[in-house]
């Protein structure tokens, strides 16, 4: 049951399992009790996102030598034990259980969630 890298907001997949959210920050003017309803996430997990200084980083990458800096930089930030431990985690769940991780992000290149792709195929993970 591989892990879905969605676009949190998005509709559901009918196999998705639990949505995780990988944010910094919960939706803006939504209510905690509508989050999994209106399919942002299930899960808050902010241990996943880049630091408040990477996302301004991210947000202000223009060109892709601003984009590779900043991929390096949060890489380097899932390495620290809790968010390696983390990933090794949903590594292994990957092979048992349906979930989705995700950010609020349009394109997911210029995402923080495609660098958790790569991580967590680096991992073995089942990503779809």
């Amino acid at each position: 049951m591989p892990i879905h890298i969605v676009r949190l907001g998005s509709p559901r997949l009918p196999d998705e399992g639990v949505r995780i959210g990988t944010v910094r920050r919960p939706p803006r003017g939504v209510p905690k009790s509508e989050f999994a309803r209106r399919d942002f996430y299930d899960v808050w997990q902010p241990l996943l996102s880049p630091s408040a200084e990477l996302v301004a980083e991210a947000k202000a990458a223009e060109d892709d030598k601003a984009w590779d800096v900043f991929r390096r930089k949060f890489k380097a930030e899932m390495n620290q034990p809790a968010a390696s431990h983390l990933l090794d985690l949903l590594a292994a769940l990957s092979h048992q259980t349906a979930m989705a991780v995700g950010c609020y992000c349009e394109n997911e290149a210029h995402c923080h969630r495609s660098v958790l792709r790569e991580l967590l195929v680096a991992r073995g993970a089942e990503v779809s």
